[in-house]
């Protein structure tokens, strides 16, 4: 399976997938601990891709985004952003809002 179709595979069978470095238990980066304890914070499932564990996925997930950064949240199929558009959604309260109408919470 390439890169691309592995990446299409986990955001589909995932409401909410969370691409970062590290995992949700142990964040190896600020950024993406940021985003992980919004999430629990927010009592959100997630799935949690390591991308330290696999250049391949580290770099297929910035081009199949078109998006430079790590960690990037995926909500139903749709990309919402990494950890400053997170962050910045949450505290305005918006977030919250996209989860509902996802129907996540």
């Amino acid at each position: 399976m390439d890169i691309n179709s592995e990446i299409e595979k986990l955001i589909k069978e995932n409401d909410v997938c969370l691409f970062m470095k590290g995992s949700a238990e142990t964040p190896q980066c600020g950024f993406s601990m940021t985003v992980t304890n919004i999430l629990k914070y927010l009592k959100i499932h997630f799935k949690d891709v390591n991308v330290l564990e696999d250049d391949k996925m580290r770099e297929g997930i910035k081009i199949f985004s078109d998006w430079p950064t790590i960690p990037q949240l995926y909500v139903k199929g749709e990309f919402v952003g990494g950890c400053d558009i997170v962050k910045e959604m949450f505290e305005e309260g918006k977030l919250k809002e996209l989860f509902q109408s996802k129907k996540i919470i």
